[in-house]
């Protein structure tokens, strides 16, 4: 049950975060707005820029299942310099999480997690409480922030860019028309 609440999401949302920046190189070329302007590019000044929140959205999901019991993940140590290093975060990341082992995962969803912050703060739940109160708040954070941020960067990004894997589910004959 919880292989099935974060690897299939992690998927998704990394996947439709690699679309995102493809599309934002695009409009950036025809539109002026350079590589180095989209890494370094923020939504204020206290928050970290789209470089970070990429690699933010990669280590989140690793995190999440690493404490879960999943072994062999990929390190990201600095932010990506170009989007062809944000790519290579992402699809190292979605390598890794098709190598993730539900059973681990699943194992015992009672048993305790612990966690301590820079900061010094610890927490101390279950694996259920991690996924559902930390793990997944985390990750979809960094995603809506590097979604964000290209979209104030300019790049015309819709809801259908951030939940593009949800087309799979789409009824047939109920696309509006364009």
């Amino acid at each position: 049950m919880l292989y099935d609440f974060t690897v299939p999401a992690y998927r998704n949302g990394l996947r439709a975060l690699s679309a995102q920046l493809d599309k934002a190189l695009g409009w950036g070329a025809e539109n002026g707005v350079g590589e180095l302007q989209f890494i370094a590019a923020r939504l204020a000044p206290d928050m970290f820029p789209l470089a970070s929140q990429v690699r933010f959205s990669c280590q989140q999901a690793i995190q999440a299942l690493t404490r879960l019991g999943a072994a062999g993940a990929p390190q990201f140590a600095e932010d990506a310099a170009d989007f062809a290093g944000l790519q290579a975060q992402l699809a190292a990341t979605l390598a890794w999480l098709d190598s993730v082992d539900a059973a681990t995962i699943d194992s015992d969803p009672g048993r305790p997690v612990g966690f301590d912050l820079p900061n010094g703060m610890a927490f101390d739940m279950t694996a259920s409480t991690y996924v559902r109160d930390w793990a997944q708040p985390q990750y979809y954070f960094h995603l809506v922030a590097a979604y964000a941020v290209l979209r104030h960067m300019g790049v015309p990004l819709g809801k259908v860019d951030y939940v593009n894997y949800m087309l799979t589910y789409l009824r047939p004959g109920t696309a509006p028309a364009a």
